[in-house]
């Protein structure tokens, strides 16, 4: 084998013997050196931010599980890629526990880059949740899903379990007169059903009704009802908070072309700050009352608080409102949250009540 020069800002030297795991090879055909560094920060970036395995980044660069280790290694010593070693009981420790002294919750908290968006807050935030349910999940039982932008993310993160008669209940429904929803959801409950070999029971209803008449006829039908069933025996139920505010929405329903501007006013004079599942919460927690929760195909939330595990993942500065409501009324006993959440949510805590 012939040798070759490492590009970058550090010193040129020759290739080790075979085997040397810090050793660079260049392919003979391979980019100019420009792109070379680009196919290595997209690497790494797959890598270290979205917890790529190197087989997945190889098929997607079309290349070798070899080349991508060697473009990985350029990075760090090209100074593409900087990694830290911290001592024992780091920062997220320290949320974690103010976090269970304050809210009485089992806390998992995902460490984020300073510099990180939005959206790898919620990926990192996923990959957490995704560590969190496979300590929770477990053969022989029923565990509740409510579908959003936050559990779908958890289905791409998912880390295979050989469990036995496990099954998943939706928690809530999936459209309304104007759209389905189904091509959004299918995907994320098959994910939960293959990791889990587990079977999916889905609510044949919509995400809202026309009507509290509507749902309360449908809902007494046999279909529907041994939906509603399953998931009153439920073990665990896993779910983020949706807010009726600023910020990315939680769940398609926000979007434009669930709800029309007489339920967001609706609302607000009812005082609602986020959901679970879809059923609407005050600032303290409290969902009676609420109108539009006549209309929803969420589930009894006080029966919710009945289930042993109620795992809640919660990523964005938006979400502070409705994840206090949440908390406030007793609904999360564990609560998988990004650092930069984390740490705004205890600011309120020392922040005068409003």
């Amino acid at each position: 084998m012939g040798s070759a020069d490492v590009p970058g800002p550090t010193p040129r030297r020759p290739l080790q013997q075979d085997g040397d795991p810090g050793r660079y090879e260049p392919e003979a055909h391979g980019p100019p050196v420009d792109g070379r560094v680009e196919t290595a920060l997209r690497a790494a970036q797959q890598y270290y931010l979205q917890r790529s395995t190197m087989g997945a980044i190889a098929k997607e660069l079309g290349t070798s599980r070899s080349t991508v280790s060697r473009l990985l290694s350029y990075a760090r010593d090209a100074g593409l890629v900087e990694i830290h070693i911290h001592r024992p009981q780091p920062r997220a420790n320290v949320v974690e526990r103010r976090l269970r002294e304050s809210f009485d919750v089992r806390a998992h908290v995902a460490r984020v880059p300073s510099t990180a968006t939005n959206v790898e807050r919620l990926e990192l935030t996923a990959i957490q949740a995704a560590r969190v349910i496979n300590s929770v999940f477990d053969s022989d039982m029923v565990i509740g899903l409510s579908w959003g932008t936050m559990v779908n993310a958890i289905s791409r993160r998912l880390i295979p379990k050989p469990v036995h008669n496990c099954q998943f209940v939706q928690l809530n429904g999936v459209g309304n007169s104007r759209a389905t929803g189904t091509h959004y959801s299918h995907q994320m409950f098959s994910a939960f059903g293959s990791a889990f070999d587990a079977v999916v029971q889905q609510l044949p209803a919509p995400l809202f009704f026309d009507s509290a008449a509507t749902k309360r006829a449908l809902f007494r039908e046999r279909v529907v009802r041994r939906v509603t069933e399953l998931q009153q025996a439920a073990d665990a139920a896993l779910f983020s908070v949706g807010t009726v505010a600023d910020g990315t929405p939680s769940s398609p329903y926000l979007a434009g072309y669930f709800l029309d501007d007489s339920d967001f006013v609706s609302l607000a004079e009812d005082e609602a700050v986020g959901d679970i599942a879809t059923v609407f919460l005050r600032a303290d927690g409290s969902h009676h009352g609420v109108r539009l929760n006549e209309r929803t195909s969420g589930p009894d939330l006080d029966r919710l608080r009945e289930v042993d595990h109620r795992i809640c993942a919660v990523s964005g500065d938006h979400k502070i409102g409705a994840l206090r409501a949440a908390l406030a009324g007793g609904y999360i006993t564990h609560l998988v949250i990004d650092e930069r959440t984390a740490a705004l949510l205890l600011g309120t805590l020392d922040a005068p009540p409003a």
